[in-house]
């Protein structure tokens, strides 16, 4: 039996930079146009997190089943160490894709978007078979372009869609900033595992580009945010301020270009998801006020 601190290692919480950061980043370009909800943003902020564990758990239950994490460097797994059944494992992520269900069902209610229980039930399905079912699409190179969308478009311009009932140039541009750093997040959790995958016969785009494209990949997806700064910093000055995040990736960046690999790219994971939620909050704080 896993004990609570197992299975809330297996929640994997430095994940949650990806669920907590579009939301903020979503949530300020709302206010950007008076239309800041608070109880929408804090259900919408429960469906983030909620569906990121689940995603977690589910992975842990799919690649744990499939063998993928009997040798893997990374992060501990519940049903990869044998410290939890399979099936508690697949229960718990469906348990958190139900509560990702009746918080979303709250955020539509409020908002009166109903049209948007399609938009809810795609993300789920998408959590679920990212590595579930026959033939998960998260091995076949698609895990980058799936984290872009559910993590980066669909959550930051989704949050400010309930609550604005539009979206906004600036929205777009949080919404893409928020996606690159979220996928650079996945690229350089992938990249740390190209042997084991190889091994296992685990397709990410990692294993298909190879490690030093990789590694460019990374780089060219951190970068990218920054970008966007500059952009909206040209209507919003206060924008530029997302900067302040740029020091933060200076040694995962650092870590990836020198050819880190194994266990000494754990810390670019974490780091690139902290650097992802400091800009997020500096560009929704921008957004919301400049």
């Amino acid at each position: 039996m896993a004990t609570v601190a197992q299975w809330i290692e297996g929640a994997r919480l430095r994940t949650f930079p990806n669920a907590i950061a579009p939301v903020l980043a979503g949530s300020g370009a709302a206010a950007g146009v008076d239309s800041f909800d608070p109880l929408i943003a804090l259900l919408a902020l429960v469906v983030s997190l909620s569906l990121i564990v689940g995603v977690n758990f589910a992975n842990d239950y799919s690649d744990g089943i499939r063998g993928t994490d009997d040798s893997r460097v990374g992060p501990f797994r519940l049903v990869g160490s044998r410290s939890a059944r399979p099936g508690a494992v697949r229960g718990a992520a469906f348990a958190s894709f139900g509560v990702a269900a009746v918080a979303g069902l709250g955020v539509v209610a409020l908002s009166g978007q109903w049209w948007m229980l399609a938009i809810g039930a795609l993300c789920i399905a998408g959590a679920w078979f990212y590595t579930g079912g026959s033939k998960p699409y998260g091995y076949a190179g698609l895990g980058e372009v799936a984290v872009f969308l559910f993590f980066g478009l669909i959550a930051v311009l989704g949050t400010m869609f309930v609550q604005a009932g539009t979206v906004s140039g600036f929205g777009i541009g949080a919404a893409v900033g928020v996606g690159a750093l979220s996928c650079a997040v996945l690229v350089a959790n992938n990249l740390r595992d190209i042997p084991s995958d190889r091994v296992t016969g685990k397709r990410t785009l990692a294993v298909m580009l190879g490690d030093r494209d990789t590694r460019t990949l990374y780089t060219a997806l951190a970068l990218v945010p920054f970008v966007i700064t500059v952009l909206i910093g040209l209507r919003n000055s206060w924008a530029l301020l997302g900067f302040l995040a740029l020091p933060l990736l200076l040694i995962p960046l650092r870590a990836v270009t020198r050819g880190a690999t194994g266990r000494y790219l754990i810390p670019a994971v974490r780091d690139t998801g902290f650097a992802m939620l400091a800009w997020g909050a500096i560009t929704g704080l921008a957004l919301a006020f400049g």
